[in-house]
């Protein structure tokens, strides 16, 4: 199992975004560096430089976390990367980092639909309900909401 002390040794290779995505391009599957610079920019939308993306595999390799194999495509020799166990062991944990620190940032947008209390991002159904906002999920919340309030205001007889 990988250590906190083996994800804070990455830290400083893992620095910005690039580096990061490149291990995420490698986690969906293994890829030379060729392949790894296209699909970076076609999902990214931003060129990234050889100059990065190889000495970065290179220091993953020296550290364990990827291994490559060379298999001629065409009439090239290519390298094909792909992570180790303790390579996705160490992206598992990174991706855990990331999800937190992102939730964290998310949480704040939040808000709780007043009937079933479900978290939502962003408000789909506002009603004013004896005159204060509410917001919900969805337009059932809302009638079930009022339905309920007005089940509730009834008086036995």
């Amino acid at each position: 199992m990988t250590k906190d002390k083996d994800v804070e040794g990455i830290d400083e290779h893992i620095s910005d975004f690039n580096r990061f995505y490149i291990l995420t391009i490698l986690y969906q599957n293994p890829a030379h560096g060729y392949s790894i610079i296209n699909q970076f920019k076609t999902q990214v939308k931003k060129e990234i430089s050889p100059s990065l993306v190889y000495p970065f595999l290179q220091e993953l390799e020296e550290k364990g976390y990827v291994k490559h194999t060379a298999k001629m495509v065409g009439e090239k020799r290519r390298k094909t990367f792909e992570l180790t166990p303790t390579g996705r062991e160490l992206c598992n944990n990174l991706f855990k980092r990331f999800t937190e620190l992102v939730s964290t940032a998310f949480e704040t947008s939040l808000q709780t639909c007043t009937h079933c209390k479900t978290q939502i991002y962003k408000t789909v159904h506002q009603e004013t309900i004896n005159n204060t906002e509410k917001i919900f999920c969805c337009t059932h919340c809302a009638q079930a909401y009022k339905q309920k309030q007005k089940n509730n205001t009834k008086q036995p007889t």
